[in-house]
């Protein structure tokens, strides 16, 4: 084959140039069907529903997710402050964050499982001392309402408090004493005007020589 000629040479340099050409905008063609740059693709949800159509460009949001809670933690515990918890948590987590209750915290007047909101002030109460002692008063006052009573020295006001005693017997009780100077037994009290066999049930199961 001989020597090609200039003609020929800028022909087959034009058919080049142009298979060039077309294969370039081919190759734009097929990408433009593609994911364009920089779009952001939906993810499903957490129901695992799929996103929308059309919708793209827009960031996929986690139903159950959240951004973090601060809380502020007072009152008896080891480190009282402000602290920052993830969603979700619970009162109980912001009280072990703050070091956990002390000796003196009444942790069963506060919710531990109630879930945390932004900005919450979490107070643990401290037990009353009053209280305790409210109770441990009332319960001596009633062993003493129940312990027995000496025959010899009963005041009415004493007597008195015996179930089925009224302050017209009690009375009469200590005037006998009185005249009798002094009661040895219980049963003496039978002679008292008045005093039945349930009284004296009474008497005897309150009263001692």
């Amino acid at each position: 084959m001989g020597s090609l000629t200039r003609s020929q040479l800028i022909v087959y340099g034009a058919v080049a140039v142009v298979l060039l050409l077309v294969g370039a905008r081919w190759i734009r063609s097929g990408d433009a069907q593609g994911q364009p740059a920089g779009d952001v693709n939906y993810s499903e949800s957490s129901t695992g529903a799929p996103a929308p159509d059309g919708a793209s460009g827009t960031l996929a949001v986690d139903v159950e997710g959240g951004t973090d809670v601060v809380v502020d933690v007072a009152g008896a515990v080891g480190d009282p402050g402000v602290y920052r918890l993830p969603a979700g948590s619970r009162v109980n987590d912001a009280l072990q964050r703050a070091g956990g209750a002390t000796a003196r915290a009444d942790v069963e007047s506060i919710n531990l499982a109630a879930r945390l909101t932004d900005g919450q002030q979490v107070v643990v109460p401290q037990k009353v001392r009053g209280s305790v002692a409210a109770t441990t008063g009332a319960s001596a006052t009633q062993a003493d309402a129940s312990a027995p009573i000496s025959i010899g020295t009963a005041t009415v006001e004493d007597l008195d408090t015996i179930e089925g005693i009224g302050p017209v017997t009690a009375q009469n009780i200590v005037d006998f004493r009185d005249q009798q100077g002094g009661i040895s037994s219980v049963d003496q009290l039978d002679e008292i005007s008045g005093i039945g066999p349930a009284t004296m049930e009474a008497l005897r199961s309150r009263l001692q020589p």
